[in-house]
Protein backbone atom coordinates (compact mmCIF):
# COMPACT_ATOMS: atom_id res chain seq x y z
CA UNK A 1 0.00 0.00 0.00
CA UNK A 2 2.95 2.30 0.62
CA UNK A 3 3.85 2.08 -3.07
CA UNK A 4 0.38 3.24 -4.09
CA UNK A 5 0.48 6.13 -1.60
CA UNK A 6 3.78 7.37 -3.07
CA UNK A 7 2.42 7.11 -6.61
CA UNK A 8 -0.86 8.86 -5.69
CA UNK A 9 0.98 11.76 -4.02
CA UNK A 10 3.38 12.08 -6.94
CA UNK A 11 0.58 11.95 -9.49
CA UNK A 12 -1.35 14.61 -7.58
CA UNK A 13 1.60 17.01 -7.66
CA UNK A 14 2.35 16.55 -11.36
CA UNK A 15 -1.31 16.74 -12.48
CA UNK A 16 -1.93 19.82 -10.30
CA UNK A 17 0.78 21.51 -12.33
CA UNK A 18 -1.18 20.93 -15.54
CA UNK A 19 -3.76 23.66 -14.86
CA UNK A 20 -1.92 25.76 -12.30
CA UNK A 21 -0.62 28.13 -14.96
CA UNK A 22 -3.98 28.92 -16.59
CA UNK A 23 -4.89 31.72 -14.20
CA UNK A 24 -1.38 33.21 -14.50
CA UNK A 25 -1.63 33.78 -18.27
CA UNK A 26 -2.54 37.51 -17.99
CA UNK A 27 0.56 38.10 -15.82
CA UNK A 28 2.74 36.15 -18.24
CA UNK A 29 1.41 38.08 -21.24
CA UNK A 30 2.32 41.37 -19.56
CA UNK A 31 5.69 40.43 -18.08
CA UNK A 32 7.04 38.39 -21.01
CA UNK A 33 5.51 40.73 -23.62
CA UNK A 34 3.78 37.95 -25.56
CA UNK A 35 0.38 37.65 -27.23
CA UNK A 36 -2.57 35.78 -25.77
CA UNK A 37 -2.24 33.34 -28.63
CA UNK A 38 1.35 32.54 -27.65
CA UNK A 39 0.46 32.25 -23.97
CA UNK A 40 -2.21 29.67 -24.84
CA UNK A 41 0.58 27.33 -25.94
CA UNK A 42 1.84 27.05 -22.36
CA UNK A 43 -1.25 24.95 -21.63
CA UNK A 44 -1.78 23.44 -25.08
CA UNK A 45 1.85 22.30 -25.44
CA UNK A 46 1.63 20.60 -22.05
CA UNK A 47 -1.42 18.56 -23.05
CA UNK A 48 -0.01 17.95 -26.52
CA UNK A 49 3.25 16.57 -25.11
CA UNK A 50 1.37 14.25 -22.81
CA UNK A 51 -0.72 12.97 -25.72
CA UNK A 52 2.49 12.19 -27.61
CA UNK A 53 4.43 10.61 -24.71
CA UNK A 54 1.73 8.57 -22.97
CA UNK A 55 1.33 5.95 -25.75
CA UNK A 56 5.02 5.11 -25.34
CA UNK A 57 4.49 4.77 -21.57
CA UNK A 58 2.30 1.69 -22.04
CA UNK A 59 5.26 -0.01 -23.70
CA UNK A 60 7.75 1.26 -21.10
CA UNK A 61 5.69 -0.11 -18.20
CA UNK A 62 6.01 -3.56 -19.73
CA UNK A 63 9.74 -3.21 -20.41
CA UNK A 64 11.12 -1.12 -17.52
CA UNK A 65 11.02 -1.67 -13.77
CA UNK A 66 8.64 0.35 -11.62
CA UNK A 67 11.45 2.28 -9.91
CA UNK A 68 13.07 3.13 -13.23
CA UNK A 69 9.87 4.61 -14.67
CA UNK A 70 9.09 6.52 -11.47
CA UNK A 71 12.57 8.01 -11.13
CA UNK A 72 12.64 8.98 -14.80
CA UNK A 73 9.20 10.61 -14.58
CA UNK A 74 9.86 12.57 -11.40
CA UNK A 75 13.34 13.62 -12.55
CA UNK A 76 11.90 15.07 -15.75
CA UNK A 77 9.11 16.81 -13.87
CA UNK A 78 11.48 18.23 -11.26
CA UNK A 79 13.94 19.50 -13.88
CA UNK A 80 11.12 21.08 -15.88
CA UNK A 81 9.70 22.76 -12.79
CA UNK A 82 13.09 24.28 -11.93
CA UNK A 83 13.57 25.49 -15.50
CA UNK A 84 10.11 27.06 -15.55
CA UNK A 85 10.81 28.96 -12.34
CA UNK A 86 14.06 30.50 -13.61
CA UNK A 87 13.07 30.92 -17.28
CA UNK A 88 14.09 34.42 -18.46
CA UNK A 89 11.77 34.36 -21.47
CA UNK A 90 8.89 32.63 -23.22
CA UNK A 91 11.03 30.18 -25.22
CA UNK A 92 12.66 28.51 -22.22
CA UNK A 93 9.38 28.57 -20.28
CA UNK A 94 7.63 26.72 -23.11
CA UNK A 95 10.47 24.18 -23.25
CA UNK A 96 10.23 23.72 -19.47
CA UNK A 97 6.51 22.97 -19.76
CA UNK A 98 7.28 20.31 -22.36
CA UNK A 99 9.86 18.72 -20.03
CA UNK A 100 7.36 18.80 -17.16
CA UNK A 101 4.72 17.18 -19.33
CA UNK A 102 7.10 14.41 -20.38
CA UNK A 103 7.44 13.37 -16.75
CA UNK A 104 3.75 13.84 -16.00
CA UNK A 105 2.81 11.61 -18.95
CA UNK A 106 4.49 8.59 -17.38
CA UNK A 107 2.92 8.95 -13.94
CA UNK A 108 -0.79 8.32 -14.48
CA UNK A 109 -0.48 5.08 -16.52
CA UNK A 110 2.07 3.83 -13.97
CA UNK A 111 -0.32 4.58 -11.08
CA UNK A 112 -3.38 2.97 -12.67
CA UNK A 113 -1.48 -0.10 -13.85
CA UNK A 114 0.05 -0.61 -10.40
CA UNK A 115 -3.38 -0.45 -8.75
CA UNK A 116 -4.83 -2.96 -11.21
CA UNK A 117 -1.94 -5.35 -10.52
CA UNK A 118 -1.84 -5.05 -6.72
CA UNK A 119 -5.41 -4.31 -5.55
CA UNK A 120 -7.99 -7.14 -5.27
CA UNK A 121 -11.03 -6.74 -7.50
CA UNK A 122 -13.54 -6.52 -4.64
CA UNK A 123 -11.96 -3.34 -3.17
CA UNK A 124 -10.58 -1.85 -6.37
CA UNK A 125 -13.28 0.84 -6.54
CA UNK A 126 -12.36 2.50 -3.26
CA UNK A 127 -8.66 2.56 -4.17
CA UNK A 128 -9.48 3.93 -7.63
CA UNK A 129 -11.39 6.64 -5.77
CA UNK A 130 -8.03 8.12 -4.85
CA UNK A 131 -7.09 8.10 -8.53
CA UNK A 132 -10.25 10.09 -9.09
CA UNK A 133 -8.90 12.65 -6.62
CA UNK A 134 -5.74 12.93 -8.68
CA UNK A 135 -7.42 13.06 -12.09
CA UNK A 136 -10.24 15.42 -11.12
CA UNK A 137 -9.28 17.36 -8.00
CA UNK A 138 -5.74 18.25 -8.98
CA UNK A 139 -6.74 20.02 -12.22
CA UNK A 140 -9.65 21.71 -10.43
CA UNK A 141 -7.45 23.00 -7.60
CA UNK A 142 -4.78 24.33 -9.97
CA UNK A 143 -6.47 27.70 -10.59
CA UNK A 144 -7.31 28.03 -6.88
CA UNK A 145 -3.71 27.53 -5.77
CA UNK A 146 -2.43 29.82 -8.49
CA UNK A 147 -4.97 32.52 -7.66
CA UNK A 148 -3.87 32.71 -4.02
CA UNK A 149 -0.17 32.65 -4.91
CA UNK A 150 -0.46 35.34 -7.58
CA UNK A 151 -2.17 37.73 -5.22
CA UNK A 152 1.00 38.00 -3.16
CA UNK A 153 3.86 36.71 -5.33
CA UNK A 154 4.99 36.53 -8.96
CA UNK A 155 4.06 33.77 -11.40
CA UNK A 156 7.48 32.17 -10.83
CA UNK A 157 6.43 31.33 -7.28
CA UNK A 158 3.88 28.88 -8.67
CA UNK A 159 6.73 26.64 -9.79
CA UNK A 160 9.01 27.27 -6.81
CA UNK A 161 6.24 26.22 -4.40
CA UNK A 162 5.75 22.94 -6.29
CA UNK A 163 9.49 22.25 -6.58
CA UNK A 164 10.20 21.12 -2.96
CA UNK A 165 7.34 18.60 -3.10
CA UNK A 166 8.66 17.21 -6.38
CA UNK A 167 12.19 16.86 -4.97
CA UNK A 168 10.92 15.21 -1.76
CA UNK A 169 8.81 12.67 -3.64
CA UNK A 170 11.69 11.90 -5.98
CA UNK A 171 13.99 11.19 -3.03
CA UNK A 172 11.35 9.07 -1.27
CA UNK A 173 10.88 7.07 -4.45
CA UNK A 174 14.61 6.52 -4.90
CA UNK A 175 15.06 5.11 -1.40
CA UNK A 176 11.71 3.41 -0.70
CA UNK A 177 9.96 2.44 -3.93
CA UNK A 178 9.95 -1.26 -4.85
CA UNK A 179 9.34 -2.95 -8.18
CA UNK A 180 6.08 -4.75 -9.01
CA UNK A 181 5.04 -6.92 -11.93
CA UNK A 182 7.17 -8.63 -14.54
CA UNK A 183 9.09 -7.09 -17.42
CA UNK A 184 8.60 -7.98 -21.09
CA UNK A 185 11.76 -7.39 -23.10
CA UNK A 186 10.09 -7.16 -26.49
CA UNK A 187 11.58 -4.60 -28.93
CA UNK A 188 9.94 -1.23 -29.59
CA UNK A 189 8.54 -0.36 -32.99
CA UNK A 190 10.24 2.91 -33.89
CA UNK A 191 7.87 3.73 -36.75
CA UNK A 192 4.89 3.82 -34.37
CA UNK A 193 6.37 6.70 -32.36
CA UNK A 194 6.36 9.38 -35.11
CA UNK A 195 3.02 8.14 -36.41
CA UNK A 196 1.53 8.55 -32.93
CA UNK A 197 3.12 11.98 -32.46
CA UNK A 198 1.97 13.29 -35.85
CA UNK A 199 -1.50 11.81 -35.44
CA UNK A 200 -2.40 13.12 -32.01
CA UNK A 201 -0.28 16.24 -32.43
CA UNK A 202 -1.80 17.19 -35.76
CA UNK A 203 -5.38 16.95 -34.48
CA UNK A 204 -4.72 18.88 -31.27
CA UNK A 205 -2.71 21.54 -33.11
CA UNK A 206 -5.55 22.01 -35.60
CA UNK A 207 -8.10 22.41 -32.82
CA UNK A 208 -5.81 24.83 -30.98
CA UNK A 209 -5.64 27.00 -34.11
CA UNK A 210 -9.42 27.35 -34.43
CA UNK A 211 -10.61 30.85 -33.78
CA UNK A 212 -7.06 32.20 -33.54
CA UNK A 213 -7.75 34.74 -36.29
CA UNK A 214 -10.01 36.60 -33.87
CA UNK A 215 -6.88 37.67 -32.00
CA UNK A 216 -5.99 40.00 -34.86
CA UNK A 217 -7.77 43.23 -35.56
CA UNK A 218 -8.57 45.47 -38.49
CA UNK A 219 -7.29 44.60 -41.95
CA UNK A 220 -4.94 42.05 -40.42
CA UNK A 221 -7.88 39.84 -39.38
CA UNK A 222 -8.78 38.64 -42.87
CA UNK A 223 -5.19 37.72 -43.73
CA UNK A 224 -4.75 35.98 -40.40
CA UNK A 225 -8.00 34.03 -40.86
CA UNK A 226 -6.93 32.85 -44.31
CA UNK A 227 -3.48 31.77 -43.09
CA UNK A 228 -4.95 29.98 -40.07
CA UNK A 229 -7.46 28.20 -42.27
CA UNK A 230 -4.66 26.70 -44.37
CA UNK A 231 -2.75 25.63 -41.25
CA UNK A 232 -5.83 24.01 -39.74
CA UNK A 233 -6.60 21.94 -42.82
CA UNK A 234 -2.99 20.83 -43.24
CA UNK A 235 -2.75 19.84 -39.58
CA UNK A 236 -6.07 17.99 -39.74
CA UNK A 237 -4.99 16.10 -42.86
CA UNK A 238 -1.61 15.14 -41.41
CA UNK A 239 -3.20 14.12 -38.12
CA UNK A 240 -5.95 12.02 -39.69
CA UNK A 241 -3.63 10.20 -42.09
CA UNK A 242 -0.99 9.59 -39.40
CA UNK A 243 -3.56 8.25 -36.94
CA UNK A 244 -4.99 5.92 -39.57
CA UNK A 245 -1.49 4.61 -40.31
CA UNK A 246 -0.77 4.31 -36.58
CA UNK A 247 -3.90 2.21 -36.01
CA UNK A 248 -3.09 0.00 -39.01
CA UNK A 249 0.48 -0.41 -37.79
CA UNK A 250 -0.60 -1.45 -34.28
CA UNK A 251 -2.89 -4.20 -35.53
CA UNK A 252 -0.23 -5.37 -37.99
CA UNK A 253 2.27 -5.72 -35.12
CA UNK A 254 0.03 -7.92 -32.95
CA UNK A 255 1.30 -11.12 -34.56
CA UNK A 256 4.86 -9.80 -34.81
CA UNK A 257 7.03 -8.06 -32.23
CA UNK A 258 4.03 -6.51 -30.51
CA UNK A 259 2.34 -3.10 -30.88
CA UNK A 260 3.47 0.09 -29.19
CA UNK A 261 -0.12 0.56 -28.02
CA UNK A 262 -2.30 -2.55 -28.07
CA UNK A 263 -5.63 -1.38 -29.48
CA UNK A 264 -7.33 -4.69 -28.67
CA UNK A 265 -8.44 -2.90 -25.52
CA UNK A 266 -11.33 -1.55 -27.62
CA UNK A 267 -12.60 -5.12 -27.94
CA UNK A 268 -14.24 -4.45 -24.58
CA UNK A 269 -17.49 -2.54 -25.14
CA UNK A 270 -17.37 -1.22 -21.59
CA UNK A 271 -13.88 0.15 -22.15
CA UNK A 272 -14.98 1.89 -25.35
CA UNK A 273 -18.08 3.44 -23.80
CA UNK A 274 -16.12 4.45 -20.71
CA UNK A 275 -13.51 6.14 -22.89
CA UNK A 276 -16.24 8.15 -24.62
CA UNK A 277 -17.74 9.33 -21.33
CA UNK A 278 -14.30 10.11 -19.90
CA UNK A 279 -13.28 12.22 -22.92
CA UNK A 280 -16.45 14.30 -22.73
CA UNK A 281 -16.15 14.78 -18.96
CA UNK A 282 -12.48 15.75 -19.07
CA UNK A 283 -13.08 18.17 -21.94
CA UNK A 284 -15.80 19.81 -19.85
CA UNK A 285 -13.55 19.93 -16.76
CA UNK A 286 -10.53 21.55 -18.43
CA UNK A 287 -12.61 23.78 -20.70
CA UNK A 288 -14.52 25.09 -17.70
CA UNK A 289 -11.27 25.48 -15.80
CA UNK A 290 -10.06 27.89 -18.51
CA UNK A 291 -13.24 29.84 -19.30
CA UNK A 292 -14.87 30.19 -15.88
CA UNK A 293 -11.88 32.10 -14.40
CA UNK A 294 -11.89 34.19 -17.59
CA UNK A 295 -15.54 35.07 -16.99
CA UNK A 296 -14.89 35.99 -13.36
CA UNK A 297 -11.79 38.07 -14.13
CA UNK A 298 -12.80 39.87 -17.32
CA UNK A 299 -16.59 40.09 -17.07
CA UNK A 300 -16.95 40.32 -13.29
CA UNK A 301 -13.58 42.06 -12.61
CA UNK A 302 -12.82 39.78 -9.64
CA UNK A 303 -9.25 39.47 -8.33
CA UNK A 304 -7.33 36.21 -8.47
CA UNK A 305 -7.78 35.40 -4.77
CA UNK A 306 -11.55 35.74 -5.04
CA UNK A 307 -11.55 33.58 -8.16
CA UNK A 308 -9.52 30.94 -6.36
CA UNK A 309 -11.85 30.95 -3.35
CA UNK A 310 -14.92 30.61 -5.59
CA UNK A 311 -13.43 27.51 -7.22
CA UNK A 312 -12.14 26.02 -3.96
CA UNK A 313 -15.37 24.38 -2.69
CA UNK A 314 -15.73 22.45 -5.94
CA UNK A 315 -12.21 21.11 -5.74
CA UNK A 316 -12.64 20.15 -2.08
CA UNK A 317 -15.92 18.38 -2.83
CA UNK A 318 -14.22 16.32 -5.52
CA UNK A 319 -11.59 15.29 -3.01
CA UNK A 320 -14.15 14.29 -0.40
CA UNK A 321 -16.31 12.38 -2.86
CA UNK A 322 -13.49 10.41 -4.53
CA UNK A 323 -13.15 7.63 -1.90
CA UNK A 324 -16.92 7.70 -1.19
CA UNK A 325 -17.74 7.17 -4.85
CA UNK A 326 -15.20 4.34 -4.90
CA UNK A 327 -17.00 2.58 -2.03
CA UNK A 328 -20.35 3.11 -3.77
CA UNK A 329 -18.91 1.60 -6.94
CA UNK A 330 -17.87 -1.55 -5.08
CA UNK A 331 -21.46 -1.86 -3.88
CA UNK A 332 -23.60 -0.63 -6.81
CA UNK A 333 -21.39 -0.69 -9.92
CA UNK A 334 -20.74 1.93 -12.57
CA UNK A 335 -24.00 2.54 -14.44
CA UNK A 336 -26.11 4.03 -11.63
CA UNK A 337 -23.34 6.36 -10.48
CA UNK A 338 -22.48 7.51 -14.00
CA UNK A 339 -26.08 8.23 -14.99
CA UNK A 340 -26.59 10.35 -11.87
CA UNK A 341 -23.23 12.10 -12.23
CA UNK A 342 -23.64 12.94 -15.91
CA UNK A 343 -27.15 14.30 -15.30
CA UNK A 344 -25.78 16.70 -12.68
CA UNK A 345 -22.97 17.76 -15.06
CA UNK A 346 -25.48 18.56 -17.83
CA UNK A 347 -27.63 20.67 -15.51
CA UNK A 348 -24.63 22.46 -14.01
CA UNK A 349 -23.11 23.36 -17.38
CA UNK A 350 -26.49 24.61 -18.56
CA UNK A 351 -26.59 26.75 -15.43
CA UNK A 352 -23.13 28.18 -16.17
CA UNK A 353 -24.29 29.07 -19.70
CA UNK A 354 -26.88 31.42 -18.17
CA UNK A 355 -24.34 33.44 -16.17
CA UNK A 356 -24.35 37.18 -16.92
CA UNK A 357 -22.71 40.34 -15.65
CA UNK A 358 -24.89 40.43 -12.52
CA UNK A 359 -25.01 36.74 -11.51
CA UNK A 360 -24.55 36.53 -7.70
CA UNK A 361 -21.23 35.14 -6.56
CA UNK A 362 -22.97 32.61 -4.30
CA UNK A 363 -24.77 31.17 -7.31
CA UNK A 364 -21.45 30.77 -9.18
CA UNK A 365 -20.09 28.86 -6.18
CA UNK A 366 -23.16 26.59 -5.98
CA UNK A 367 -23.27 25.78 -9.70
CA UNK A 368 -19.53 25.09 -9.96
CA UNK A 369 -19.64 22.93 -6.82
CA UNK A 370 -22.51 20.91 -8.33
CA UNK A 371 -20.48 20.51 -11.53
CA UNK A 372 -17.52 19.23 -9.53
CA UNK A 373 -19.72 16.78 -7.63
CA UNK A 374 -21.19 15.42 -10.85
CA UNK A 375 -17.76 14.89 -12.36
CA UNK A 376 -16.64 13.05 -9.21
CA UNK A 377 -19.44 10.53 -9.83
CA UNK A 378 -18.13 9.97 -13.35
CA UNK A 379 -14.35 9.59 -13.10
CA UNK A 380 -13.92 6.77 -10.58
CA UNK A 381 -16.60 4.47 -12.10
CA UNK A 382 -15.19 5.05 -15.58
CA UNK A 383 -11.60 4.22 -14.60
CA UNK A 384 -12.52 1.20 -12.50
CA UNK A 385 -15.06 -0.42 -14.81
CA UNK A 386 -13.31 0.35 -18.11
CA UNK A 387 -9.89 -0.90 -17.00
CA UNK A 388 -11.13 -3.64 -14.67
CA UNK A 389 -12.75 -5.57 -17.51
CA UNK A 390 -9.46 -5.87 -19.40
CA UNK A 391 -7.23 -8.96 -19.02
CA UNK A 392 -4.07 -8.36 -16.95
CA UNK A 393 -1.73 -8.36 -19.96
CA UNK A 394 -3.61 -5.35 -21.36
CA UNK A 395 -3.64 -3.30 -18.13
CA UNK A 396 -0.69 -1.08 -19.12
CA UNK A 397 -2.05 -0.55 -22.64
CA UNK A 398 -5.53 0.24 -21.32
CA UNK A 399 -4.11 2.74 -18.84
CA UNK A 400 -1.96 4.37 -21.51
CA UNK A 401 -4.85 4.51 -24.00
CA UNK A 402 -7.19 6.04 -21.43
CA UNK A 403 -4.61 8.62 -20.34
CA UNK A 404 -3.69 9.49 -23.94
CA UNK A 405 -7.27 10.10 -25.01
CA UNK A 406 -7.95 11.96 -21.79
CA UNK A 407 -5.25 14.47 -22.61
CA UNK A 408 -6.33 14.76 -26.23
CA UNK A 409 -9.90 15.36 -25.05
CA UNK A 410 -8.77 17.98 -22.55
CA UNK A 411 -6.71 19.85 -25.13
CA UNK A 412 -9.36 19.51 -27.84
CA UNK A 413 -12.20 20.47 -25.50
CA UNK A 414 -10.33 23.52 -24.26
CA UNK A 415 -9.38 24.56 -27.79
CA UNK A 416 -12.93 24.08 -29.06
CA UNK A 417 -14.55 26.06 -26.26
CA UNK A 418 -11.95 28.82 -26.53
CA UNK A 419 -12.51 28.91 -30.31
CA UNK A 420 -16.28 29.31 -29.82
CA UNK A 421 -15.68 31.99 -27.20
CA UNK A 422 -13.24 33.89 -29.44
CA UNK A 423 -15.40 33.65 -32.57
CA UNK A 424 -18.66 34.71 -30.92
CA UNK A 425 -16.93 37.47 -28.91
CA UNK A 426 -15.32 38.90 -32.03
CA UNK A 427 -18.57 38.75 -34.00
CA UNK A 428 -20.58 40.41 -31.23
CA UNK A 429 -17.97 43.12 -30.68
CA UNK A 430 -17.70 43.93 -34.38
CA UNK A 431 -21.48 44.28 -34.61
CA UNK A 432 -21.33 47.15 -32.14
CA UNK A 433 -22.33 45.29 -28.99
CA UNK A 434 -19.13 46.30 -27.21
CA UNK A 435 -16.19 44.31 -25.84
CA UNK A 436 -17.74 43.25 -22.51
CA UNK A 437 -21.13 42.11 -23.89
CA UNK A 438 -19.25 40.35 -26.68
CA UNK A 439 -17.12 38.39 -24.22
CA UNK A 440 -20.20 37.46 -22.21
CA UNK A 441 -21.99 36.22 -25.33
CA UNK A 442 -18.93 34.15 -26.28
CA UNK A 443 -18.78 32.55 -22.84
CA UNK A 444 -22.49 31.70 -22.85
CA UNK A 445 -22.24 30.04 -26.26
CA UNK A 446 -19.13 28.07 -25.21
CA UNK A 447 -20.78 26.73 -22.06
CA UNK A 448 -23.95 25.88 -24.00
CA UNK A 449 -21.80 23.73 -26.27
CA UNK A 450 -20.22 22.08 -23.21
CA UNK A 451 -23.70 21.27 -21.87
CA UNK A 452 -24.65 19.70 -25.21
CA UNK A 453 -21.51 17.52 -25.13
CA UNK A 454 -22.27 16.46 -21.56
CA UNK A 455 -25.72 15.35 -22.72
CA UNK A 456 -23.99 12.80 -24.97
CA UNK A 457 -22.13 11.44 -21.91
CA UNK A 458 -25.46 11.12 -20.09
CA UNK A 459 -26.85 8.96 -22.90
CA UNK A 460 -23.70 6.80 -23.09
CA UNK A 461 -23.83 6.13 -19.34
CA UNK A 462 -26.99 4.04 -19.76
CA UNK A 463 -25.01 1.53 -21.84
CA UNK A 464 -22.55 0.71 -19.06
CA UNK A 465 -23.08 -2.75 -17.51
CA UNK A 466 -24.85 -3.23 -14.20
CA UNK A 467 -23.01 -4.22 -11.04
CA UNK A 468 -23.47 -8.00 -11.31
CA UNK A 469 -22.52 -8.02 -14.98
CA UNK A 470 -19.40 -5.98 -14.20
CA UNK A 471 -18.24 -8.35 -11.45
CA UNK A 472 -18.86 -11.40 -13.62
CA UNK A 473 -16.96 -9.86 -16.53
CA UNK A 474 -14.01 -8.94 -14.29
CA UNK A 475 -13.82 -12.50 -13.00
CA UNK A 476 -13.96 -13.86 -16.57
CA UNK A 477 -11.23 -11.48 -17.77
CA UNK A 478 -8.97 -12.45 -14.87
CA UNK A 479 -9.58 -16.18 -15.16
CA UNK A 480 -9.49 -16.57 -18.93
CA UNK A 481 -6.91 -13.88 -19.76
CA UNK A 482 -9.05 -12.38 -22.49
CA UNK A 483 -11.35 -9.35 -22.79
CA UNK A 484 -14.96 -10.31 -22.09
CA UNK A 485 -16.76 -9.97 -25.41
CA UNK A 486 -19.98 -7.97 -25.28
CA UNK A 487 -19.02 -5.97 -22.18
Amino acid sequence: MGLIVILVCSAFVVILNETVISIALPDLIEELNITARSAQWLTTAFALTMAVVIPVTGFLIERWKTRTIFITAMSLFTAGTLLAGIAPGFGLLLFARVVQASGTAMMMPLLMTTILVLVPMEVRGRVMGFVGIVMAVAPALGPTVAGVVLQYMSWRSIFFIVLPFAVALLLVGIFILKNVGEQNRRPIDLLSIPLSALGFGGLVYALSSLGASSQAGGAEAADQAAADGVVVWIALAVGAVSLALFVWRQFALIKGKGPLLDLRVFGSKTFTIGIGVMMIAFAALLGTGILLPLYMQQVRALDTVTVGLILLPGGLLMGLLGPIVGILFDRYGARTLMVCGSAVVVLALFGVSTFNASTPVWLIVVVYTCLSGGLAFLFTPVFTAALGLLPPHLYSHGSATLSTLQQVAGAAGTALLVAVFSTVSAAASSSGAGALPGELAGLQWAFSLAAALALAAFVLSFFMPGHKATLAAMEAAKAEGMAPVGH
